[in-house]
């Protein structure tokens, strides 16, 4: 039986940022159910990465990332991780009050936010409808992630360092001994000191095969689809589109549009796949938006989401087992807070100092360790 001192369940973009930090200092081993990493949550992702629109303490794990994603380690990436975006923020007539108030929190703080007049709204978005649109306003702080060149990234550095990535290795279940713990897998059985839960959707089933109590993750769907774009406007050159009260987006996408109706419904955890009915709440509300009418959908997806009961991530040893580590929960932000989470994690299972941006974003660990559950 192959010994490591830590094991990773879950080769999604929480596991794999964790093997990325932690394989330098600790023998890794990443056991994935899948064939292929990421092919969950990570592989469905819109991709966007902004500063703001979460809670406040993931706000600060998004600005302590950004410097990793504007600029990677060296030969982490063969392209930019972050390609400028920026969203426009549109809102129907009634809701011009709750567009400027939006406006008006980003500007103080300390954003560049551009107030637009319907005119300009429309040159940015030359297919918005002027007869929906009342108020809008431009953020600049919007960037693409290529979530592939992150993922790849994290996986070749993990490997790099000495971390065994293992593909098609199901957790069938795991004990700890006191010292150790023993894990079947359908690849094989593995020993490690440390076993880390990045399983997404499955975390809590994952805790249950290893006899720890569950944190509360919840599995929810989000539904996109991808449509044509007319030949004459450039994809390339358009923003992010957030409806004010976030019930739908759209941003560019391969040369296409991606829409979401921004749904969040409660779920099993599985192979998540779209409904008919969030597809056409999608089709709806770009139509309602703009001048487009959707003839065909090019393609359609759902994804899964997943949240603790405080919508925080879970970083840390469990209360009922500290060799069984937390790392879940980080619903639709957890690829634009990766790398800040995954030197969160390693510096707490290491027993490290954490780097300086943590405390200068005032980011206390305590706040996501799941012993507050337990309060």
């Amino acid at each position: 039986m192959q010994h490591h001192d830590v094991a990773i369940i879950g080769g999604g973009i929480a596991g794999l940022s964790l093997a990325h930090f932690l394989a330098p200092h600790r023998s890794v081993a990443v056991l994935e159910r899948e064939a292929a990493n990421g092919y969950h949550s990570t592989g469905r992702s819109a991709a966007e990465f902004t500063l703001r629109d979460n809670a406040p303490a993931v706000n600060a794990l998004a600005r302590i990332s950004h410097a990793f994603l504007a600029r990677p380690p060296e030969g982490f990436a063969a392209v930019p991780l972050l390609t400028a975006r920026g969203s426009l923020w549109i809102g129907p007539a009634g809701r011009e009050d709750a567009v400027e108030r939006a406006r008006l929190a980003a500007k103080a703080d300390g954003v560049a936010v551009v107030a637009l007049t319907v005119e300009d709204a429309v040159r940015r978005v030359p297919f918005l409808d002027p007869g929906h649109v009342a108020a809008a306003y431009f953020d600049p702080d919007y960037w693409d992630i290529d979530v592939d060149q992150l993922l790849q990234g994290y996986a070749r550095t993990a490997r790099r360092a000495g971390a065994e990535l293992i593909a098609g290795a199901e957790l069938l279940r795991a004990r700890h001994d006191g010292r150790r713990w023993s894990i079947e897998t359908s690849a094989g059985t593995f020993s490690a000191t440390v076993l880390v839960d990045a399983a997404g959707g499955w975390a809590d089933t994952v805790a249950g095969l290893c006899g720890v109590a569950p944190a509360g993750i919840v599995p929810h769907r989000r539904t996109a689809i991808t449509v044509d774009l007319p030949a004459e406007i450039d994809a390339g050159a358009l923003p992010e589109v957030n409806e004010i009260d976030e019930t739908y987006y759209f941003k560019p996408d391969a040369g296409r549009l991606l829409v979401s109706p921004a749904d969040e419904t409660l779920c099993e955890a599985s192979d998540a796949q779209p409904e008919e009915l969030d597809i056409a709440y999608a089709v709806h509300y770009l139509e309602e938006a703009t001048t487009l009418k959707v003839r065909r959908i090019a393609s359609s997806w759902a994804g899964l989401r997943s949240f603790s009961a405080d919508r925080l991530p879970v970083i840390g040893p469990a209360a009922d087992n500290p060799a069984f580590f937390w790392l879940a929960g980080q619903g639709g932000y957890g690829i634009l807070t990766s790398p800040a989470i995954g030197a969160l994690a390693a510096a707490l299972i290491t027993g490290t100092a954490l780097p300086e941006a943590f405390e200068a974003n005032a980011v206390d660990p305590a706040l996501f360790s799941p012993r507050r559950f337990r309060r």
